[in-house]
């Protein structure tokens, strides 16, 4: 009889406990609402590959607001590689930011040589988002490989 009385007690202090963990909770952290950003000018980085490309809309801090590539919007194999593609994924990025964020002004960096750069400038440009400027940043090789030894007759 000892033993069921010792039990009792400890299922109804294991329960009290429970109850006052979740009072705890609720007490010390206050649910707030996420307030809306908006960010009204930004960058657009273009990285436009022969097999890809992918366009990530940020804000000037470098923060990425939306990002897409032609192989997210369900292009695949080489047709990831096309401009049609580069402007189906330069729409959608445009369009999430826009939506979210309020972004109007945007300067574009675009690298690399695909064939996507030009058709992801203009479709984000027909997103009504005013293009500030345009940068090319492809990287230029300086200095080139390093040579093969001399050959010895």
């Amino acid at each position: 009889m000892a033993e069921a009385e010792v039990k009792d007690e400890v299922m109804i202090e294991s329960k009290e406990a429970a109850v006052s963990e979740k009072d705890i909770e609720k007490d010390s952290a206050p649910k707030r609402r996420k307030s809306k950003r908006t960010v009204s000018t930004g960058q657009a980085h273009i990285a436009a590959t022969f097999n890809n490309t992918i366009i990530s809309i940020t804000d000037s801090n470098g923060a990425v607001l939306s990002a897409s590539s032609a192989g997210a919007c369900g292009f695949r194999g080489s047709k990831k590689g096309t401009a049609y593609a580069a402007q189906i994924a330069a729409e959608k990025a445009a369009s999430a930011a826009k939506q979210q964020y309020g972004l109007s002004k945007v300067e574009v960096f675009v690298k690399g040589i695909g064939l996507g750069r030009d058709s992801a400038i203009r479709a984000i440009a027909q997103q009504d988002i005013h293009i500030e400027s345009i940068s090319d940043v492809t990287g230029v090789p300086h200095g080139g490989v390093r040579p093969k030894k001399a050959r010895r007759v």
